[in-house]
């Protein structure tokens, strides 16, 4: 009788023990799944913050070469510093807008340009009144809005890049960046707008710079190189892009002064 017992002990101690050893495999298991689960959400959070980057980059790049695409429109020139050629829109041939090369020309393109409903017409446009992040209202009393910069509603009044440069978008082997190449509608691909702005001529000579004259005393500086602007005028670039996501937005300025070289 006493080895029957003890026979009965043996099992139900061994039937114990396999239970445990479940309930410590299913703990693993669970705690396996968690660790694949967070390395899953953090491996899909690292890819959204890389592609929201990348697209964030792609339309930085695009805003600037915009902008100097409207360098080159301003200048007439090519991307290699020769003069710029070409027939309708390209080089402004046709266009009824043209960058101002004499005083009269520019009174006269602002006169023009103010008479437009949105203060803005072929890429050029007047100084707005207000607040300048046009960009940022669906008021077209303030200056263009993205819904009017599509050409199938009439006259464009922002540009395209190479509209007026003949610039190419690239080919299969160097292709385009995609957001210059989307132009399906008027709030994808990009933008720029060049402000002609007057320039006071007479701050020349109004001594608002000054240089330090070694001894703490503040003189007028003589040592600097004179604007030789003709027409009197600067210009405010700003592009606008549009990233392939929906919330990617790029807005960037910048003054251009056009000084004509002295024979």
């Amino acid at each position: 009788m006493q080895g029957r017992t003890s026979i009965r002990i043996k099992h139900q101690v061994r039937y114990q023990q396999r239970g445990v050893a479940l309930f410590v495999v299913i703990v693993f298991v669970m705690l396996s799944m968690l660790l694949a689960l967070w390395s899953a959400r953090t491996s899909l959070f690292g890819e959204m913050m890389v592609s929201n980057d990348a697209d964030y980059q792609r339309a930085f790049e695009a805003a600037q070469a915009l902008l100097q695409d409207a360098e080159l429109d301003i200048r007439n020139e090519n991307a290699d510093g020769s003069i710029c050629s070409g027939t309708g829109d390209v080089c402004r041939q046709s266009t009824a807008d043209q960058i101002p090369l004499e005083a009269s020309g520019a009174g006269k393109l602002l006169a023009t340009l103010d008479n437009q409903p949105y203060k803005c017409r072929n890429g050029l446009c007047t100084k707005r009144q207000g607040k300048q992040d046009f960009w940022n209202n669906s008021d077209a009393t303030r200056g263009p809005t993205l819904a009017q910069m599509s050409p199938n509603s009439g006259t464009p009044v922002g540009a395209r890049y190479g509209r007026y440069t003949g610039a190419k978008l690239g080919d299969a082997t160097n292709p385009a960046n995609p957001i210059l190449a989307d132009r399906s509608a008027s709030n994808r691909g990009g933008w720029y707008w060049i402000e002609v702005l007057t320039y006071d001529e007479s701050s020349k000579n109004s001594n608002l710079i000054v240089a330090d004259d070694g001894a703490g005393n503040n003189v007028v500086a003589n040592n600097f190189l004179t604007l030789n602007l003709v027409p009197n005028v600067v210009y405010r670039i700003t592009s606008i892009a549009r990233g392939l996501k929906p919330n990617t937005t790029v807005v960037l300025q910048q003054t251009y002064a056009r000084q004509r070289l002295k024979d």
